[in-house]
């Protein structure tokens, strides 16, 4: 289900002019370094995509809520793609260009199929509420969904009647621990073909897989081609950066695409690696995508 921008917050038009290209990079383990601040060269090379007529985006897994807790308003970049695709707006300014979430029918499907297969998840609420979730806890010991469950703790809550009635949402996260990962995501995709599932690493402890369970077509790589249109900008002249399996399919539909060196060996060995995040990565595959244009060599 698409929502229309809130009253107040309507979508732009696109300039008259197209924008020269759309470069878009993930955010945490890419943008932000282990500090979580961007360093001097990732935001000079942000600086001149822009000087140089190309729209900038982040795409992240992150709510709304999250984002602001970072204190990005200086960030030089156009647009954000939120919740894993579910939503977009302009930045700095934050209106809401386009907001999607699962049907109660979706909901109760995804549901029902997480309760069959005994993992812990949680029902996230439509955008811009995204940070607030009821939560199933259905294993005795998953110590990274009890830590995120700790870390929202103001905006969780069990939910306590039935689960299969909460809806619409955002989004849904099942949280796998290390040793059920493998199984429990593809058991996850057999039981909701048609969704789209997602597989990324804990951003809490590194070892756990998120699996987020989203809208059909909606992901960083929806986000991206909704976005493009949305600008008049050919795919052909689009660009990704990011280091973990959640960017895989956004990084497979942006013809230039680079994986930064802290990325799992599987993605360094199917895309082009630069440096490390905290360390210019990002700036490095801004200049190289840039110089492409430039000399009309882009893909």
């Amino acid at each position: 289900m698409e929502a229309n921008p809130p009253e107040g917050s309507a979508a732009p038009r696109p300039a008259d002019r197209p924008a020269a290209g759309l470069f878009i990079t993930d955010l945490d383990g890419t943008l932000l370094g282990p500090d979580r601040t961007v360093s001097a060269p990732d935001r000079r090379a942000l600086l001149e995509l822009g000087e140089a007529g190309v729209a900038r985006a982040v795409a992240t897994g992150r709510s709304i809520f999250s984002l602001q807790r970072l204190d990005l308003a200086a960030l030089p970049v156009d647009y954000l793609i939120v919740s894993s695709g579910a939503g977009i707006l302009t930045h700095p300014s934050g209106n809401l260009l386009r907001a999607v979430s699962l049907e109660a029918e979706e909901v109760q499907r995804a549901v029902g199929a997480l309760l069959e297969l005994g993992v812990d998840f949680m029902i996230h609420e439509p955008i811009p509420e995204t940070h607030r979730f009821r939560y199933v806890a259905r294993t005795a010991d998953n110590p990274d969904f009890a830590a995120r469950i700790d870390l929202y703790r103001a905006f969780a809550r069990p939910a306590e009647e039935d689960p299969r009635t909460l809806g619409p949402a955002t989004q849904i996260v099942a949280i796998l621990p290390a040793g059920r990962a493998r199984e429990g995501l593809e058991a996850v995709r057999r039981a909701l073909a048609g969704l789209t599932v997602i597989r990324t690493t804990s951003p809490l402890d590194g070892r756990s897989t998120w699996v987020e369970i989203l809208p059909p077509g909606v992901s960083k790589a929806g986000g991206a081609a909704w976005l493009a249109a949305h600008l008049g900008v050919p795919r052909r002249r689009t660009a990704a950066v990011g280091n973990d399996y959640n960017d895989l399919e956004l990084l497979a539909w942006c013809p230039a695409a680079f994986v930064t060196e802290n990325a799992p060996e599987e993605l360094r060995r199917r895309y082009a690696t630069v440096a490390a995040n905290g360390r210019g990565g990002v700036g490095e595959a801004a200049r190289r995508f840039l110089a492409a244009l430039r000399g009309g060599k882009a893909p």
